[in-house]
């Protein structure tokens, strides 16, 4: 029995993968652990033989890759097994159509994982609010945010917040592990807790004052706002702490919306564009009279 200690990643999942698939070790003598698990006897990743580099590649579905790439975020650690198992049925047992087995509970187990770390993922997209921080080292904009994830996505999400905010350097902190951005490069550091974060900025009541005129009382339904807001990141986002105040007043608020007067339409533009649609629409009507 070998038991293989990994970082939390799928880089190193798969690094480990293939070598065990090179020594032919069956999923029932292979047993994964966490890599700051103790106990004698552990294999840690980089123990095991290194392939060499004309080692043949493994030829798996992309629809594999990227199912291991999202559940190797899962916090359980239970992903590693099920994906071993999977893997060697592929390669080993030449089982190709097993993905489609939707019977498979291992596939189901697995398709679960991937559908929390998923709604994970589009939390963080959603509820990271960085906040400005002043430096006298860098002439670019420097923002922090802490968030809390309930998986271990901050390397997944990476790529969408390079994009989204390449202009300006930025740091994500999390208990887990903090990424950062420098304009030029990507680093990881480990995990820190929250009393490292900033509090609030200068931004923060600019934020607030948008968020009260977005707010529609009309539209508002708490039931449907709190599954796409749960109450566990209130405590992060600035804007929590009017939310309770817009819902307790968003009674009045519709009220005085059905007794305001109705504003008068305003007059259509003068276009020579709008008036050319409206002569081509006028000639495109069916004559509707009858003898």
């Amino acid at each position: 029995m070998k038991t293989i200690s990994i970082e939390p990643h799928f880089q190193a999942w798969r690094n480990a993968a293939r070598a065990l698939l090179a020594e032919q070790c069956h999923p029932s003598d292979v047993l994964w652990s966490a890599k700051n698990d103790e106990g004698d006897g552990l294999l840690f990743a980089d123990e095991l033989p290194v392939l060499p580099p004309d080692a043949p590649r493994l030829k798996v579905p992309k629809t594999f890759v990227r199912l291991a790439e999202t559940v190797a975020a899962h916090r359980s650690g239970k992903q590693w097994a099920l994906l071993y198992q999977i893997l060697w049925e592929m390669s080993c047992g030449n089982d190709r159509r097993i993905l489609s087995n939707q019977t498979d509970s291992r596939l189901r187990t697995l398709e679960r994982m991937r559908a929390t770390v998923s709604r994970d993922i589009h939390k963080m997209r959603a509820f990271v609010r960085f906040r400005e921080v002043k430096t006298e080292q860098s002439d670019k904009e420097n923002f922090v945010a802490w968030f809390e994830p309930d998986h271990l996505i901050v390397r997944i999400n990476t790529p969408f917040f390079r994009k989204r905010f390449a202009g300006m350097n930025w740091s994500i902190l999390t208990p887990d592990e903090c990424v950062h951005w420098d304009g030029s490069r990507i680093t990881y550091t480990d995990g820190v807790e929250k009393s490292v974060a900033p509090d609030s900025d200068e931004l923060e009541e600019l934020w607030l004052g948008y968020y009260r005129s977005i707010f529609n009382p009309a539209r508002l339904k708490i039931k449907m706002m709190q599954t796409e807001m749960p109450k566990k990141y209130w405590k992060n986002l600035p804007e929590a702490e009017i939310i309770e105040e817009l819902i307790t007043g968003s009674g009045e608020q519709v009220q005085a919306m059905m007794h305001e007067q109705e504003r008068p339409l305003k007059p259509v533009p003068r276009n020579a564009y709008l008036a050319k649609l409206n002569e081509m629409d006028a000639i495109d009507e069916p004559d509707t009279e009858s003898d």
